[in-house]
């Protein structure tokens, strides 16, 4: 059975872009739960891997923060590049 996406390697680059995004934008977790009219709670959460948001809910995030929900995509991507995705070792054949 494959590993759930929240134990994979790319799952915490994701957490890390999200945390990225909202301090690149100069914001607190105050100001950007302000912004998406959510408690801080909220946005702790997100970040923190707790909770999870749908493709909607990332691209309104994103626009609180003035970036593209591609620019956002983007940069996750290459970050991505620069790590070593989790994988499960190939299943040896039967014998």
């Amino acid at each position: 059975m494959p590993a759930k996406s929240i134990h994979k390697n790319e799952y915490s680059v994701l957490l890390r872009r999200l945390r990225a995004l909202r301090t690149e934008a100069g914001m607190t977790q105050v100001d950007l739960s302000a912004a998406l009219q959510r408690p801080q709670s909220y946005v702790s959460d997100v970040e923190r891997g707790s909770r999870r948001m749908d493709l909607l809910q990332l691209r309104e995030l994103c626009n609180a923060c003035g970036q593209s929900l591609n620019e956002f995509v983007d940069k996750f991507e290459q970050e991505l590049g620069q790590v070593r995705p989790t994988r499960r070792p190939p299943k040896q054949p039967l014998r």
